[in-house]
């Protein structure tokens, strides 16, 4: 074992996604350091992770790294890093908010947070996008609770909730909801919404694209000729957004909508961005709710009534995510509401070569 570094971490499931957690005092502070160490922890550069930790699929190939606030008005740290799987490339410019459901029981679990009472409320600082998101855990006896009875749709059984309130998510990464100043852009000759809210999303009709946009996730990845197109056009949104070249970058994440199908308000089928999530992101799904809000966009087209308060439904390939939508006093765009659940899969340490 002289031979190898010890690094603890917990993997945690966080919603419809995990990974391991690291206390950020557990990691190098270089950034070139810290992405080699994770490269390596997670096995990325192998379709299956074999060497690593990594569960071999872009919801399995996460990190999380929490420690003390830096911000002054939030009680923890939330550093995300979405580690590619068949590239040796961490990227770090986007934050997960299924990861997030579990960041509030590990920093209690660590000692950065003192539980409140029967719930706890955390306000998380993400680093990557610098916005504030209060987490509510439930504390029973000052204690995590992490079995209850609620349920989300992409993972089986039942658990305790977290509920998370986005609050002024709004330009999660430019700082305007429709960074290119428009509710509607013109790409390869189809209508797209270019909207940032927690994440910076590039909306199409499914239809447009010859998809219902109710298919399942398998159909969208086993359609390479589409794939490729919709990469030709998240590269060209990138950069209408003011992001830049992203071709190295998961941001921004693709999103096909179409009309419901099982009950829902809005069928939506969300990329990471080379392959379809088999579920939906939190922040996806925030952003889409910030969508709605403006109607002559194309989601907000779907909604020529809405008001607020509004409890929307998003069907994806497992089921749906559920949102509310609501304007909060003092706040000066909507907080997004949504539960997940988490669950503390196992503990010790991550172990990584020395260096010659």
């Amino acid at each position: 074992m002289d031979d190898l570094i010890r690094i603890p971490c917990v993997m945690m499931r966080g919603g419809t996604s995990k990974g391991p957690f690291f206390l950020s005092r557990d990691l190098p502070q270089n950034p070139d350091e810290r992405d080699r160490l994770l490269i390596e922890i997670m096995g990325s550069g192998h379709p299956l992770q074999i060497d690593g930790i990594g569960g071999g699929n872009s919801l399995t190939s996460k990190v999380a790294i929490v420690g003390p606030s830096s911000h002054p008005e939030a009680d923890v740290d939330y550093f995300f890093a979405q580690v590619k799987v068949t590239e040796r490339v961490v990227d770090t410019a986007p934050n997960c908010g299924n990861m997030l459901s579990a960041v509030g029981p590990f920093a209690i679990e660590s000692g950065l947070v003192l539980p409140t009472g029967e719930e706890t409320m955390i306000k998380v600082h993400n680093v990557n996008t610098g916005k504030i998101i209060d987490a509510r855990v439930l504390t029973p006896g000052g204690y995590i609770a992490y079995q209850g009875e609620a349920e989300i749709d992409g993972v089986p059984g039942t658990a305790a909730p977290v509920y998370l309130a986005f609050r002024d998510a709004i330009g999660a990464k430019t700082g305007r909801l429709l960074p290119s100043g428009k509710a509607v852009d013109v790409i390869q000759g189809l209508e797209t919404s270019l909207v940032d809210g927690a994440t910076p999303l590039v909306i199409l009709r499914a239809r447009d694209m010859g998809f219902t946009g109710s298919e399942p996730a398998a159909v969208f990845d086993a359609d390479t000729r589409f794939i490729a197109r919709l990469e030709q056009i998240r590269r060209e949104a990138g950069a209408l957004m003011g992001l830049g070249d992203v071709r190295q970058s998961v941001l921004p994440k693709p999103v096909l909508i179409g009309e419901p199908s099982n009950g829902g308000d809005l069928s939506v089928r969300y990329f990471t961005p080379a392959n379809c999530h088999t579920a939906l992101a939190t922040t996806g799904a925030v952003s889409l709710g910030l969508a709605a809000t403006i109607p002559t966009g194309l989601v907000g087209q779907y909604f020529p009534d809405l008001s607020l308060p509004a409890a929307l439904a998003w069907e994806h390939p497992t089921g749906q995510l559920r949102i509310r939508v609501e304007k909060m006093a003092g706040d000066n765009s909507p907080t997004v509401l949504v539960m997940r659940t988490t669950r503390r899969l196992f503990e010790g340490a991550a172990l990584v070569r020395k260096q010659a």
